[in-house]
């Protein structure tokens, strides 16, 4: 599972809490992607440390200004993107819908998540508008490729696949 987020290039900060406590098993868990590992049992206190130190260190990243996952590519600064190193134009909301499933990939965001990420709480859950900017999206994104890279969850919402 850490493998595939780190393949993935999510780099969210994961903290392994395990029982098995041998400094091999510790140390595989590390490799694998962990930021840090604390055995059970621990202190509440301790763990609470550990989380605010990893968050510390995420906040202190700089952001690169590129997000990728599955051979799309875009670019926070010049606002340009691209599959497979082919140029995509995109329209403001629709780079907007790309750029929220790119920061998180492979999680299923609801219709309401979208409406209020791209365009404020103003919106009537009712509305179709998000159905309309996912399919303009696919028809820039997934139309002219094989693997189609935007999947509806039914009933639920859409998801950026990561594999």
């Amino acid at each position: 599972m850490i493998l595939k987020l780190r393949e993935a290039q999510i780099n969210t900060p994961v903290l392994i809490i395990s029982a098995k406590h041998s400094v091999d098993e510790r140390v595989a868990g590390l490799k694998v992607g962990g930021d840090d590992y604390l055995v059970k049992p621990f202190a509440m206190t301790e763990l609470l440390a550990r989380v605010e130190a990893l968050l510390r260190r995420t906040a202190n990243k700089p952001e690169t200004g590129r997000l990728s996952a599955n051979g799309v590519t875009m670019d926070l600064l010049t606002r340009e993107t691209w599959r497979d190193g082919i140029k995509i134009d995109l329209q403001a909301k629709e780079f907007s819908l790309l750029e929220y499933f790119l920061r998180n990939p492979g999680k299923v965001l609801t219709k309401n998540q979208i409406l209020k990420k791209i365009w404020g709480y103003d919106f009537d859950p009712q509305t179709n508008v998000v159905d309309v900017l996912v399919w303009r999206l696919r028809s820039k994104i997934d139309k002219e490729f094989q693997k189609k890279l935007i999947q509806t969850s039914r009933g639920i919402g859409y998801v950026l696949e990561i594999s």
